[in-house]
């Protein structure tokens, strides 16, 4: 069986969580990414405004303590998101339904937030395995697809009791 975790992420894992979110079909298939994947200046300045903002509680996944991907929890626009993004090898394995559960388990906030885009099967899975029910849809710009496509914001609320 293997061990999944969240650790905090270190400056050792920069250069694995940029070439992770380089990964073309990865790109794709998030839809909503960088203007520019392949820009380290910006990708090193989004990564260091994410670590200094206090609202942004960030992760990384980790299976059998190998780097397997990250995953965040952010205010925006009043609202708490979750956001996660797994590498390549870690993929179609639970690792990604497990991190964001263990998220989950660690974000008091409720209701919790996520979106993704309808055409990402696999990111859906994880959310409603995770107790994420779909809130509504929206067309928005994808930069990962350089097109307008339809995006489905999910949310998390507290069990009733």
């Amino acid at each position: 069986m293997r061990h999944i975790d969240l650790r905090p992420l270190e400056d050792d894992d920069l250069d694995a969580v940029y070439d992770m979110m380089r990964d073309p079909d990865a790109v794709r298939m998030a839809a909503f990414t960088a203007d520019d994947p392949d820009d380290r200046e910006a990708f090193d300045a989004w990564i260091a405004r994410n670590r200094n903002a206090p609202s942004v509680s960030q992760w990384v996944v980790t299976e059998d303590g190998a780097f397997a991907g990250t995953i965040a929890a952010f205010d925006i626009e009043g609202d708490r998101e979750v956001t996660y993004w797994i590498a390549r090898h870690a993929w179609g394995r639970g690792v990604a339904t497990a991190a964001l559960r263990l998220l989950v388990s660690r974000e008091a906030t409720r209701p919790l937030f996520a979106r993704a885009a309808a055409s990402n099967t696999g990111s859906i899975r994880v959310l409603t395995h995770a107790g994420f029910t779909e809130v509504s849809r929206m067309t928005s710009y994808a930069r990962g697809q350089d097109a307008e496509i339809e995006e489905i914001l999910f949310t998390l609320v507290p069990a009733v009791e």
